[in-house]
């Protein structure tokens, strides 16, 4: 494979799953760590991606803005987006992970509905407060650099004392064998948390995330009540994920 093949790969994986790990680059593409190490470092002296410790990261996993055009497969998000908004109903306490799909749900919540919402994601938190009618509840902890998530046994244990109408979990990895999988274990954990709090979790995924996974498992799909994504609900895509007690919307 050539230099500006790889490159390409490498930045569609990050731009994907917004952080990405050099050993993972390196098995998926058949190379060595140290030619991944080197593609990454050109990479971010282009300024196309950041290089962190072990992988890289978006730019916009860093710093969402408010009108940021650099989301990547923002349409599609949308799509999921306009999706979820249609499940809100008044009154609702709710909890949400963080993410771009998140960031563009918090932005598409009508104005005038009233909510409670939970999150760890300093993020979708500024994005809610431009909402009148939504009470924003920050669940703080121990921030992560690059994602503004909050972890920590702080947060897992005010998640522990919840009981809400409704999870939004963005995705990492999504596998109908494997369910939804993560490589950072501390989300995990907050994220299994936030599943224990809520009567339903609902899981957001653009289909280029769908049968993915990576090292550590946040749950199985039977734990899940909807999966959203950008395609209509017949589309053969899903049909793996059609084998489980789950609502396809």
């Amino acid at each position: 494979m050539l230099k500006e093949e790889r490159q390409k790969y490498i930045l569609d994986q990050v731009h994907l799953h917004h952080r990405v790990l050099l050993t993972d680059l390196s098995e998926s593409l058949n190379v060595s760590i140290d030619t991944v190490r080197r593609d990454v470092k050109e990479l971010a002296k282009e300024k196309k991606l950041k290089k962190v410790h072990g992988g890289a990261t978006s730019f916009g996993f860093m710093n969402f803005s408010k009108d940021d055009g650099n989301v990547y497969l923002l349409s599609k998000k949308i799509r999921i987006a306009e999706k979820t908004v249609s499940l809100l109903s008044e009154g609702q306490v709710i909890l949400m992970s963080g993410g771009t799909t998140n960031m563009e749900v918090a932005k598409m919540i009508p104005r005038r509905l009233p909510l409670t919402v939970f999150t760890p994601s300093l993020h979708v938190a500024m994005q809610l407060l431009e909402l009148p009618e939504v009470e924003v509840i920050f669940l703080g902890g121990k921030l992560l650099h690059e994602a503004k998530f909050a972890i920590g046994g702080t947060v897992v244990n005010a998640l522990n004392q919840l009981r809400v109408d409704l999870c939004i979990l963005g995705t990492g990895y999504l596998d109908a064998d494997h369910g939804l999988t993560e490589f950072d274990w501390e989300v995990i954990q907050v994220k299994q948390a936030m599943m224990r709090a809520a009567k339903k979790t609902i899981i957001l995924s653009v289909s280029d995330k769908l049968h993915t996974v990576q090292k550590y498992k946040t749950c199985d799909l039977t734990e899940v009540h909807t999966l959203v994504t950008e395609l209509h609900p017949t589309d053969p895509v899903l049909d793996r994920f059609r084998e489980f007690d789950l609502r396809l919307v």
